[in-house]
């Protein structure tokens, strides 16, 4: 009978794992389900196109550059490969201004060959217009099309995922800006984590340590949003006083609050890996005539690294996944960031903010999800990182 039991519970555990484990998968193929989407997607806006003159040498351009044209930054054809030729922009709430209500009928049933004819005796034109107010395609140039490439989304310098008539969908800014508050928040945290744990483990006494220990556990139930609140109030104008910023929200404000929150789980666990280190290896150590600290440096530090490693990981992780705080404090500017003491925006923080406007099956909803398997790799990555270097450190 204790058999039989032993067996049920054995398979009650294997099962549970797989399902984990399978769990795991699934949301990985989810995640990636959703945002491939993203690469069969056109460049310009669903349902519209982009019409030249026929005498216009421009077959295509890149996002960039349709939304430099856009944005009159290029104004003349010859910046793109045509010829020299001013550029003329022209949207569709400009028709009223070439042709009069008679002249586009009264529900507008003549903008469209309106429009072909001002395309086709406009030599430098760009008209970004509904594909069916084109109702002579052969006597105007069409701009090509192209989908999404990776090199658009994974080396764009700008994430703009509104813009018209071609949507920025560029991951580096984003990117640079998780890494920056993560790298910086782990700095920060790390030695003081590291350093409490050593004090409350290996030099507090009982009391200090009974006293301590459930006011930093305490510590980890706070919402997030409170460390945005006291980040907000607090340190961003600290920062901004002794910096002298224009502004005090910041990627090293993000980073401080990041490391905040990412502190007492980094304590909590690697107090706990090093309490567990052997009395008897203590006090051999000890005996040999090594001091205290010699003893926590060459003993209890190495016999504990696992769980250092444990620690240091769930710390990382709350520190790449974290959305509200930082959205509160960063400044929540999508722009490559080239020092800490700038404004920038990390992958959470885009999510959360933008995943409930972008159109179910858009090209943008599409976008949020493969940066949700962007941060499932860099976390992985990180993970990786860290268990290779404690693994490098016990051999």
């Amino acid at each position: 009978m204790k058999n039989v039991f032993e067996k049920i519970i054995e398979g009650i555990l294997a099962c549970s794992g797989f399902v984990t484990s399978l769990t795991i998968v699934l949301i990985v193929l989810f995640l990636f389900s959703e945002a491939v989407g993203l690469f069969h997607s056109r460049v310009i806006e669903e349902g519209y196109v982009l019409a030249l003159n026929k005498d216009n040498k421009v077959s295509e351009l890149t996002p960039v550059q349709i939304k430099d044209v856009f944005d009159e930054e290029i104004t003349n054809w010859r910046e793109v490969g045509g010829e020299n030729l001013p550029i003329r922009l022209f949207r569709l709430e400009d028709v009223t201004r070439y042709y009069t209500e008679e002249q586009l009928g009264a529900s507008y049933e003549n903008a469209g060959a309106c429009i072909t004819d001002l395309v086709e005796r406009t030599p430098g034109i760009v008209a970004f217009v509904p594909r069916q107010f084109i109702v002579r395609p052969d006597s105007v140039h069409l701009l090509r099309d192209n989908t999404i490439s990776l090199k658009d989304v994974f080396a764009g310098a700008e994430w703009f995922p509104t813009a018209t008539p071609a949507p920025q969908f560029g991951f580096l800014p984003l990117i640079t800006g998780t890494l920056w508050v993560s790298l910086f928040a782990i700095l920060i945290a790390l030695p003081f984590g590291l350093a409490v744990a050593v004090y409350m483990s290996e030099v507090a006494d009982h009391k200090i340590r009974n006293l301590m220990k459930p006011v930093i556990e305490l510590l980890s139930g706070i919402p997030s949003v409170v460390y945005g609140f006291f980040g907000l109030i607090v340190i961003v104008p600290l920062l901004q006083r002794v910096f002298d910023l224009p502004v005090g929200e910041s990627g090293l404000a993000g980073s401080i609050v990041l490391a905040i929150m990412a502190l007492p789980t980094i304590i909590t666990v690697t107090e706990d890996a090093m309490r567990n280190c052997p009395r008897a290896m203590r006090e051999a150590s000890l005996a040999l005539g090594a001091s205290q600290w010699q003893t926590i440096y060459k003993v209890v530090i190495p016999y504990s690294i696992s769980g250092i490693t444990s620690g240091v990981v769930l710390g990382i992780g709350r520190a790449v996944g974290e959305t509200m705080a930082v959205l509160m404090v960063t400044g929540n500017a999508a722009v490559i960031p080239h020092t800490i003491l700038e404004p920038l925006r990390t992958i959470p923080a885009t999510i959360a903010a933008e995943l409930g406007e972008a159109p179910a099956g858009g090209a943008h909803y599409e976008a949020l999800f493969l940066l949700g398997v962007v941060l499932f790799f860099i976390s992985l990555l990180i993970n990786f990182m860290v268990e290779a270097v404690s693994s490098g450190k016990r051999k």
